[in-house]
């Protein structure tokens, strides 16, 4: 497993990292055994970090990771959470008092006395230019309620104004080969201001494993179902934003450029974020050991090169570009 450092907080972290929405919600129900069960393959597997929420099963996935690591206290995890989405989506929703409740919460889910690093959850755009908020978010570090603090941003707009932002560790965003937006300016600005950058959505909530073909279908409590028109958040969430069949076949063309690698596709298309130049860490989310050990395979795949680069290029121009490479 290669690894890097988190930008502004210092950390060496796993090239691959585990997602844990699923282990909370929104992705059909996962038991407390299962989930331990993906945890350990994981960490077996040379992950050293965990990607989380506040709100992913309403502190379910802060829960588990945290009893978890109570039961492995010799294991050296480092922990991003994320928190503001527990109100509607307003500036004034991000008060002081706000904050420092939401991360006392994550601390006690954790059963930590500081957070590892707190990323706001995809916040209002309008909150990127109040002061108030990351002068607050200082005080949080200075009071040691957390280490370092980042964003997890829809826009790649949004991802600018936060690497702007002296104290922003880190920058979280979706990043896939069918959107590559964040390729054009984000990623070289991570890396002049040593902002680390979280790829999360890899895998384009499942396209780019290959697996899925024009009928597959997904539990009603599975937000490929229930948000594939964007009905509860931003539609980007969701298969990155691109239509199912469209993304269907795009995702057989880039299983084919995948199989002359001799690569499953998913194994490719973490491995080919995970190289990108600025690219801290991947944060795919498994539901079963099988799939966190093959997420972590790819942290160990050689250099894919240019040639491969290319082509993903070519792919996301011929079928993408023009439908949502603006929109995000």
């Amino acid at each position: 497993m290669k690894t890097s450092t988190l930008g502004r907080t210092g950390a060496t972290v796993s090239s691959i990292s585990l997602g844990t929405w699923q282990l909370g919600a929104d992705w059909g129900d996962v038991s407390e055994e299962d989930a331990r069960a993906v945890l350990d393959a994981a960490v077996e597997s040379g992950v050293t970090m965990f990607d989380t929420a506040d709100v992913y099963g309403d502190g379910r996935s802060e829960q588990l990771i945290g009893a978890y690591l109570a039961d492995n206290p010799h294991l050296d995890v480092f922990v991003a959470t994320k928190i503001g989405r527990r109100l509607p989506q307003e500036v004034g929703n991000y008060s002081t008092d706000n904050l420092r409740a939401w991360s006392d919460r994550s601390r006690v889910n954790l059963g930590v006395d500081t957070l590892d690093l707190v990323q706001l959850h995809c916040p209002p755009t309008a909150l990127y230019s109040v002061d108030r908020v990351f002068d607050d978010l200082d005080t949080l570090v200075a009071e040691g309620r957390m280490r370092h603090y980042g964003v997890s941003v829809e826009t790649v707009h949004e991802a600018l104004a936060a690497i702007a932002r002296p104290n922003v560790a880190s920058v979280q965003i979706i990043l896939n080969a069918f959107r590559l937006k964040p390729l054009d300016e984000v990623l070289p600005a991570a890396l002049a201001a040593n902002v680390g950058v979280i790829a999360r959505v890899p895998l384009a909530s499942g396209l780019l494993s290959g697996r899925y073909t024009r009928e597959t279908t997904f539990a009603e409590n599975d937000h490929r179902t229930y948000n594939r028109e964007g009905n509860a958040f931003d539609v980007g969430e969701t298969f990155s934003g691109v239509d199912f069949e469209t993304g269907v076949a795009a995702a057989h063309e880039f299983s084919a450029l995948a199989a002359e690698h001799d690569l499953a596709p998913a194994t490719a298309a973490l491995a080919w974020v995970s190289q990108l130049p600025g690219v801290s860490t991947v944060i795919p989310g498994a539901r079963s050991p099988e799939q966190a050990r093959m997420n972590a395979a790819a942290g160990g795949v050689e250099p894919l090169g240019a040639e491969f680069h290319a082509r993903v290029v070519d792919l996301y121009d011929r079928t993408f570009r023009a439908v949502i490479h603006d929109r995000w």
